[in-house]
């Protein structure tokens, strides 16, 4: 078949990428993302430490970021994302700004980060309120809701795996199980954050949100979202409040009147302690 009188392929509006070294989920960056854009991706050099508070100040140091990002300039992106949750959150509020002017004048183009983005996220929803999910240890874990609350957005409930490699193999199901009990932890939720790009969530944010009835914000989605933001474009993703508004109805946010009234999720049975415990970034 003669395709040339097609004349090649659409002009693409690039996005560079930033992953720590171990960053697993290519493919699920990708599904946020529309036709007309593509994914640059670099990875930060490999480091022998385990999934840390040390190990995400290794893979956020701002030399780090430059080198990385300024491996994407030939490629000509339009806007940089650092994909790392807990590198984009380990220095606060001030550190992640700081992250941000670091790659932006490597790239000389617009700069976010995960943790950045997740802040804007909340802000685009009104949310006030969130609970979280993380598959971190509880010290990476408690570092996310001092970031989180240095915002002015108040952690009413939190889950966590304890996991320190090989997050990338969680299940969906084990995803679905930590939500529930994050938002069974505590009352008023608004939102929920599944933090880590290493976790994958794609497939599973829109059962969630029609089962807790609120928005279901995760690392990748909100990282997407933000630098396709900065293009001007939107991400690729049914039935998910953050991208498509039709998936807001029905769901309790914010202001929603008082006729709105979430539903008790059912709290599931705990995960064995050796599946909590088990070794399995970002």
């Amino acid at each position: 078949m003669d395709v040339s009188f097609l004349g090649g392929p659409g002009p693409q509006r690039g996005v560079g990428v930033v992953a720590p070294f171990d960053f697993a989920l290519d493919r699920e960056l990708w599904r946020w993302v529309p036709d007309e854009v593509s994914l640059h991706l670099t990875r930060t050099p490999f480091v022998p430490v385990e999934v840390s508070l040390d190990l995400a100040r290794l893979v956020s140091e701002h030399e780090t970021l430059g080198d990385a990002v300024r491996t994407l300039n030939t490629n000509t992106p339009e806007v940089v994302a650092y994909a790392c949750t807990s590198g984009s959150f380990v220095g606060g509020i001030a550190g992640e700004r700081a992250m941000c002017e670091a790659m932006s004048r490597a790239g000389a183009v617009p700069s976010v980060t995960t943790s950045g983005a997740l802040l804007e996220a909340l802000g685009e929803l009104g949310v006030r309120r969130a609970a979280l999910v993380t598959p971190y240890t509880v010290s990476v874990t408690r570092s996310l809701e001092k970031y989180v609350a240095e915002a002015g957005v108040k952690v009413t409930g939190c889950a966590f795996m304890g996991l320190t490699r090989g997050i990338w193999k969680v299940p969906y199901r084990a995803v679905a199980d930590m939500a529930r009990q994050a938002v069974c932890r505590g009352a008023g939720a608004e939102a929920l954050f599944i933090a880590c790009t290493n976790l994958p969530t794609y497939d599973v944010i829109p059962q969630l949100e029609a089962e807790l009835r609120m928005p279901v914000l995760s690392a990748n989605q909100v990282t997407v979202w933000a630098a396709l933001r900065r293009l001007g474009t939107w991400a690729v993703g049914p039935y998910q409040a953050l991208i498509d508004p039709a998936a807001r109805t029905g769901l309790v946010l914010p202001g929603a009147g008082a006729g709105s009234v979430q539903p008790e999720p059912v709290l599931p049975e705990p995960l064995p302690e050796e599946e909590q415990q088990q070794e399995g970034s970002t």
